[in-house]
This record gives C-alpha cells, sequence and structure tokens, in this order.
C-alpha cells in the first residue's frame, strides 16, 4: 500500500530540490558550518520517523511527562538534573539502552505509541552544566513537533522566554504542557497561570498555542493501577490530542514543514546579515566618497591657491617690463648718442636696471612655492589619516550579523588597517627637506627644458638669469644696429619702438616659458600627491565594490529562495 500520494510525492521531491539549493545558496555566502550542518540533518529528517522534542527547564518534569505518555517509568527522575544528554526513544521488541555518545542515548521499547513517533528527552534548559542547553538547542532544529514543559510552581521563566524565543525562530510548531498543575489550590488559580503562560506565549510566537495543564505524575500513577488519578491527572486531552490530532495526514504535514522553517530561519539569519553589511558598505562608499571628495577640493584649493603665487611671479616679471620700457624710453634718444656706442655699458646697465634682482625674486618666490606644496602635501595625508583613525573608532565595537560567517569583517578590518598603516607611515616618515629637494629638482629642470638651456645642476634663480641675460643681449643688440646704421636723427625713435616691442616680445616668452613651466611641473605634483592617496586606499576600495556585487547577489539568491520556501509552505499547509 502507498503512503504517498503522487501529489504528496511531488511536494517532497520539489522540496528536497528546494532545499538543496538553499545548501549551495549558503556554501557560496560561507555560512557557518554549524548552520550548513544544521540544513543536512534537518533534510535527512524527511526519512525518518516524526520526532516529537520535549523541552524545559530541569525540574520542570519533562521526564515525568514522558514516562506518563508512555505509562512506563522508563526515564529517571529527580529534582537534580537527571538527563545529561539527548534521550531518543524508539519502538523496539525489547526494552535496551545504545549509548552513542556521551551526549546521545538511544532507547527502544515495545510501546504501542512508539511505532508511530520517536521522542526525544532533552537535558534541562538552565542545568548546572551549560553544554547540556547547547545539546538542546543543537537537537530542536531537528523536531517535527516542540512539547514545551513549564511547571506550575514555576511558570514562564525567564530562561524559558528566552529559549522559547529560539525555538520561535526555527519555525517549529510548539505545544505547552503545564506540568504539576495539581500544585494549584484551584481552578481559579490554574486559570491565571494558563492566561500569564497564553499571554507571553503568545507575544513571543505570535500566535496562541495548544497548552495543556497536567500532573504527568499523577497520570503515571493512574496507568499503573490507581485509575482514581486519571481526571485529576488531566491527561487524557494532551494525550487525545497526540494520539488522535496529530493523525498520520497531520504529522506528515508537520513532517514536511520542519525542514521547511529550518530552511526559512537559515534565509533570514543570512538575508539580515546580508542587508547589515551593505548597510556596513554603504557607510564605506561614503568614506571613500568623503575622501574622494576632500582630494578633489583639495586639488581644487591647490590649483586656485598655486594661481594666485604664480600671479605674484608674473608681477615681478610685469614690473621688469616696465623698468625696461622706462629704460628704453630713457637711453635710446639723440643726447646719449655716445653712450650708444658702448655696447658693454649699454647691456650693463640693462642688467643692473632692468633685470636687478628678478632672478633673486623669483627664486624666493618658487621656493615658497615648493614650501607650501610639501607642507599641504603633508596635511593632506594627516587629514586621510586621522579621518579613518576616526571612522574606525567610531565602528571598533560594532559587529554586524555574525562575525563567525565567511571572512568579509577580517578582509575588511585588514584592509582598513592596511590603508591606515600606510598612511600613518607616509605622515611619520614625511621628510621635508628631501621632498623640497625633489620637487626643486622638478621644477628646475622643467623650466630648463622648456627654456632649451644647458645649465646643469644650478639653481632656478641662474636659469632666470641665463633667460634674462639672453633678453638683455638681443635688446641691446638691436640698440647698437639702430647706432649703426644711422643716417639721420630721425631714425633713433623708430628704432626704439623697435626695441621696446622686442623687449616687450622677449618678457613675454620669458614669462610664458617661467609659467608653462612651473604650471605643468606643481600640476604634477599635485596629482603625484592625489595618485599616492588613491593607491593606497585602492585595495579597499576595490574590496567594498567586490564586497557589495557579491552580497547584492547573494541578497536576490536569498530573496528567490525566500518566496520559492514560503510558497511550497503554504501548499504544504494546504495538503
Amino acid at each position: 500500500m502507498r503512503i504517498l500520494t503522487d501529489q504528496k510525492e511531488a511536494l517532497l521531491k520539489e522540496e528536497r530540490h528546494i532545499l538543496s539549493d538553499l545548501r549551495v545558496t549558503l556554501t557560496k555566502f560561507g555560512a557557518t558550518e554549524e548552520d550548513q550542518t544544521t540544513l543536512v540533518d534537518s533534510i535527512s529528517q524527511l526519512d525518518e520517523f516524526f520526532l516529537l522534542v520535549v523541552v524545559g527547564e530541569f525540574n520542570a518534569g519533562k521526564s515525568s511527562f514522558i514516562n506518563a505518555l508512555l505509562g512506563s517509568k522508563l526515564l529517571k527522575e529527580g529534582v537534580t538534573p537527571t538527563t545529561t544528554q539527548v534521550n531518543v526513544i524508539r519502538f523496539g521488541s525489547d526494552e535496551t539502552l545504545n549509548v552513542q555518545n556521551d551526549n546521545l542515548h538511544v532507547l527502544t521499547a515495545p510501546i504501542d505509541i512508539l511505532a508511530d513517533l520517536s521522542i526525544v528527552d532533552t537535558p534541562g534548559t538552565n542545568a548546572i552544566i551549560r553544554a547540556h542547553e547547547q545539546i538542546t538547542t543543537e537537537f530542536v532544529p531537528r523536531s517535527d513537533l516542540v512539547l514545551f514543559v513549564t511547571s506550575a510552581d514555576r511558570p514562564f521563566s525567564e530562561s524559558e522566554r528566552s529559549f522559547l524565543e529560539r525555538i520561535r525562530d526555527w519555525g517549529k510548531k510548539v505545544v505547552i504542557v503545564l506540568n504539576k498543575a495539581d500544585l494549584l489550590q484551584s481552578d481559579e488559580d490554574l486559570q491565571e497561570v494558563l492566561d500569564f503562560i497564553e499571554a507571553n506565549a503568545r507575544n513571543l510566537l505570535g500566535i496562541t498555542p495548544d497548552i495543556f495543564p497536567i500532573s504527568a505524575r499523577a497520570a503515571l500513577r493512574a496507568k499503573q493501577g490507581d485509575p482514581k488519578l486519571w481526571d485529576t491527572s488531566r491527561f487524557e486531552p494532551l494525550e487525545t490530542y497526540i494520539l488522535n490530532t496529530l493523525d498520520q495526514g497531520s504529522r506528515l504535514r508537520l513532517k514536511y514543514l520542519n525542514p521547511l522553517g529550518v530552511g526559512e530561519h537559515l534565509v533570514n539569519r543570512y538575508l539580515g546579515i546580508t542587508n547589515e553589511r551593505l548597510s556596513l558598505l554603504a557607510e564605506d562608499f561614503t568614506m571613500l566618497e568623503d575622501v574622494d571628495s576632500q582630494l578633489n577640493i583639495y586639488k581644487e584649493d591647490m590649483t586656485r591657491n598655486f594661481e594666485f603665487r604664480m600671479s605674484d611671479v608674473e608681477k615681478i616679471l610685469l614690473e621688469m617690463e616696465n623698468r625696461g620700457q622706462e629704460y628704453f624710453d630713457e637711453t635710446i634718444r639723440f643726447a646719449r648718442v655716445v653712450d650708444l656706442m658702448n655696447k658693454d655699458r649699454i647691456q650693463r646697465e640693462f642688467e643692473q636696471r632692468v633685470v636687478a634682482d628678478v632672478p633673486q625674486q623669483i627664486d624666493s618666490k618658487v621656493s615658497e612655492m615648493i614650501d607650501w606644496l610639501v607642507e599641504s602635501d603633508l596635511r593632506q595625508w594627516q587629514a586621510v589619516t586621522e579621518y579613518l583613525a576616526d571612522r574606525r573608532h567610531q565602528h571598533k565595537d560594532r559587529i554586524v550579523g555574525d562575525a563567525s560567517v565567511g571572512t568579509f569583517h577580517y578582509d575588511r578590518e585588514r584592509l582598513i588597517d592596511g590603508v591606515g598603516r600606510e598612511a600613518k607611515r607616509v605622515v611619520d616618515t614625511y621628510d621635508r627637506t628631501h621632498e623640497a629637494r625633489s620637487i626643486a629638482d622638478g621644477v628646475q629642470n622643467a623650466v630648463a627644458a622648456t627654456a632649451i638651456l644647458e645649465v646643469g645642476a644650478v639653481g632656478l634663480g641662474a636659469l632666470v638669469t641665463a633667460i634674462a641675460t639672453t633678453v638683455a643681449v638681443d635688446v641691446t643688440g638691436i640698440v647698437l644696429a639702430s647706432f649703426v646704421a644711422l643716417v639721420g636723427v630721425f631714425i633713433i625713435p623708430a628704432r626704439k619702438r623697435q626695441a621696446k616691442a622686442e623687449m616687450r616680445t622677449k618678457i613675454t616668452e620669458m614669462r610664458e616659458q617661467l609659467s608653462r613651466a612651473l604650471r605643468n611641473q606643481f600640476n604634477r605634483e599635485i596629482e603625484s600627491s592625489v595618485l599616492h592617496i588613491n593607491e593606497a586606499i585602492a585595495p579597499y576600495t576595490r574590496f567594498v565594490r567586490a564586497e557589495q556585487t557579491k552580497l547584492n547577489e547573494a541578497k536576490t539568491a536569498l530573496a528567490e529562495m525566500q518566496d520559492r520556501l514560503t510558497n511550497l509552505k503554504s501548499r504544504i499547509e494546504g495538503m
């Protein structure tokens, strides 16, 4: 005779397929070994007997309840923790005890109720030995139905609330058993306790669970020869629920729903971790955008300030040009025709009165530019270092999701530490003198290359002197030629205009050469500074972008898995 119809076979096949896909998804995510094992164990439960798991604090009467249900004192009872391992009770032709390991014992007994289900007795959730609670917690996900036993003398304690929350997260069907109901003096007292349990359970579970008040010891005594205690024990409604209400169809539905509840719990758990990590990455993107914004502002400020400083250099050259114009007005005239015959004298005067200390002034201004650039570069590195340190301080105690899942947190912290260390290293080892000398050499070479001068390792002032002297030679050469070619006093004014125009052209060329060379070199230095900071941050930037892509893919996969589980769960509940 077939146990499963075609519809149930199809649902079972679909469930296995969905849960197998979930295993793959969790593996890709880097789910903990514990969670992956829990899912595998839950899937394997589809092929096992219906599993009824009994949980609760020690001394709540779990073992007494199981003995009453079986009608046999199979388990040890006591006021101290007597269950120190998980006991799985199954049907067998004889009473046997098989010790699987220190944490798992398998008992068999020839009791009819065990033909349709297996019962699991768990250590107390508040036992002195904390490993007991861990055993219980690990075993609950494998259950098909959870009987939560609480005691009338201490109903629904704080630790029981906490434990019930964990059971709820696994999506289990829970039935609450109020043991030791005979300790209450009246029906009114009993109803008050039941109302208290119902209200708290509804708040925790979101539904009103079935609650059965019993006296397990009275029920066992009734079954073992004192039948007058049967009604007093109130055990019959619970036993009827287990034996009759949970018929084959109901047990099969719960059996199917059990792994789906585990799957939903794991999907929700890792969706939560994914969303929180994406939230953290959003803050990291903000941090990187802030750094990028700072660097853009840094470049804009540096460029603007450079133009102000460059205008000082151009002002020096403009003043030199004005002095040249005045010099020619004063010198190239008929009254000084004898002086114009002395080329060396004219050239010396030109250099002394027009060129003057222009090379020294420009050298000084460029040195100020270099010092400004070096200090600005250092301050920018310091700003990045302080910003990263501040961000680390803000999040030093923050744990997102589960730090034990994958390498996300380790990799993220390692990369942030690496960026912070690199920035600090640059600041700590920043040699102002070396940086200034390096920039000065670059500026000198840039100006020399632009001016097409072979000057060797001389200062910028020497380069400007060489250029200015060339101007002096060229212009005074024009003055001398004017005199030599003189055929009359009317030629001198024309030659003066020619000399002044030549002077203006030469000074303009010098100004453009210097401006172009300095501007190009300083722009290269600014870009180089920004590039070094970006290179230091690059490994973390790549990590953030890669993780965002990976997490978005995981989020999509988990959301799709959530929809598939919800859809299948709805069809199974209507089975």
